[in-house]
């Protein structure tokens, strides 16, 4: 086979560009044949043909989207469609808003608009769905080493904070362990209320094992963990931590940043191998952290009622949500705990003293109520302790509620919101939580929630038979 592209759908199955033969297969689990999924009619430009097909993309419908470098084209070739559709491209080779040459990497949001790395061009272009012309996102100021200029690009990564699930999705109401479930403890197949979780492509989970005062790695499919910081006893050595709140993945680094709590302290530890942990930020009552695609570090101050972003480099920080006490006034913040920063630099903050979730938008003075904010308690427009905060590419907010032991989704302007797992009263069953904190997805939109009062995490998976409405 002469592969290009690659990329896995949610259910395992792979697909693969073989450039040489003008096709995409897909290979279910187990497979060794594949399935010719789009092209497969030799090399040409009608609508079931594809000519040196280089990248491919696969939404959760299982539409396959393919770049193709002699075609200067992206097709969709929907699932058990005979021929594709152009989504980008096909005006002739050329530099223009309605051409590509040369396209590579693709990538398509939950929206239908597709990202192609236009590599004849040197730029990145976005085609919103449907549309007859893109436009340039990044680049298109000629082949250079500029900080503007890009040469020859060729693979877009999706953004960490670009998370894509269906409106109408819904989870599996019983939850599988995933890490701890053994009871409280500190072996390596125990978690002590844990708070917080960092969720890796390959599924490998980070947590946050905090009155155990580490750091554990656990892979998928394992029954015990590896611990990666920390575990020297709780205290203030550069070799211990003392309970932790939060833990996230610089991969640009690759290191881990550590919320070092009690310690009043943010602690850059090496993600492989590493002893002891180094320092970045002091005197601080952190909980938690968040990294945008740029390196920015976000970190929840909440003894200042206040969340700090340090760009590489600084070290003093800039104030993006909150800084003027503690209050219930939308340009105020009240214990805030936990923190997401979307695509476009808009800050979410969870505040366990005013039961809401607020956003920030870049470079405001004050916030929006996006869930919560009547009150506490346990009606569907209420919250009540919210934790762990996530938004999706829609602007949809997923948030842990402590006390009523649920996880929350507000959509986008919605007055109240739905329970997605939990709500079953206070328990260790397996549809049932206790003091949930931390929460994440991965690439599948299989939520993930730190359990902390039963000292495991829980993995609910989505069900796959959701289709569009």
């Amino acid at each position: 086979i002469s592969c290009a592209g690659l990329t896995i759908d949610k259910n395992g199955s792979l697909y693969v560009v073989d450039s040489g033969n003008h096709e995409v297969r897909r290979y279910r689990r187990e497979e060794s044949q594949g399935t010719v999924v789009a092209g497969g009619n030799g090399s040409g430009n009608r609508l079931y043909q594809l000519s040196y097909p280089y990248y491919v993309f696969v939404d959760r419908d299982h539409s396959v989207y393919v770049s193709e470098w002699n075609n200067h084209r992206v097709m969709k070739w929907v699932e058990g469609a005979k021929q594709g559709i152009i989504v980008a491209g096909d005006q002739g080779q050329g530099n223009g808003l309605t051409q590509l040459s040369c396209p590579r990497g693709v990538v398509v949001d939950q929206l239908g608009t597709v990202y192609v790395a236009d590599a004849g061009n040197h730029r990145i272009m976005l085609w919103p769905n449907g549309a007859k012309q893109g436009s340039v996102i990044f680049g298109g100021n000629g082949a250079g080493g500029q900080s503007n200029q890009l040469i020859v690009p060729i693979v877009i990564p999706l953004l960490g904070s670009s998370i894509d699930i269906h409106p109408n999705a819904r989870w599996q109401q019983n939850g599988i362990t995933v890490a701890g479930g053994n009871g409280e403890g500190n072996g390596i197949n125990q978690l002590s209320n844990p708070w917080s979780l960092y969720v890796d492509e390959d599924q490998t989970i980070y947590v946050a094992d905090t009155s155990n005062h580490r750091i554990v790695e656990w892979k998928w499919g394992t029954t015990s963990g590896q611990v990666v910081a920390g575990g020297n006893g709780q205290g203030s050595g550069a070799h211990q931590l003392n309970e932790p709140r939060d833990v996230i993945v610089d991969k640009e680094r690759d290191c881990l940043i550590i919320s070092d709590t009690s310690n009043g302290r943010v602690v850059r530890w090496p993600r492989r191998n590493g002893t002891s942990g180094e320092t970045i930020i002091s005197n601080i009552v952190c909980w938690g952290l968040t990294i945008d695609e740029n390196g920015s570090l976000y970190v929840v101050d909440s003894g200042n009622h206040e969340v700090r972003r340090y760009r590489r480099g600084e070290s003093q920080g800039t104030v993006v949500a909150g800084g003027n006490g503690s209050g219930n006034r939308l340009d105020q913040l009240y214990n805030p705990h936990y923190v997401f920063v979307d695509r476009d630099h808009s800050v979410y903050v969870s505040e366990w003293r005013n039961h809401r979730v607020m956003k920030w938008v870049e470079g405001a003075k004050q916030g929006i109520v996006v869930a919560g904010g009547q009150g506490q308690g346990n009606g569907l427009t209420q919250l009540s302790c919210p934790y762990g905060v996530v938004v999706d590419q829609l602007g949809t907010v997923y948030v842990a509620e402590g006390w009523n032991h649920r996880i929350m989704r507000w959509p986008n302007g919605a007055k109240q919101g739905s329970v997605i797992v939990g709500g079953n009263g206070r328990g260790g069953q397996s549809n049932q939580l206790n003091w949930p904190i931390g929460l994440s997805f991965d690439r599948h939109g299989n939520l993930y929630v730190v359990d902390c009062g039963n000292h495991r995490v829980q993995k609910f998976n989505i069900n796959s038979n959701i289709k569009p409405s």
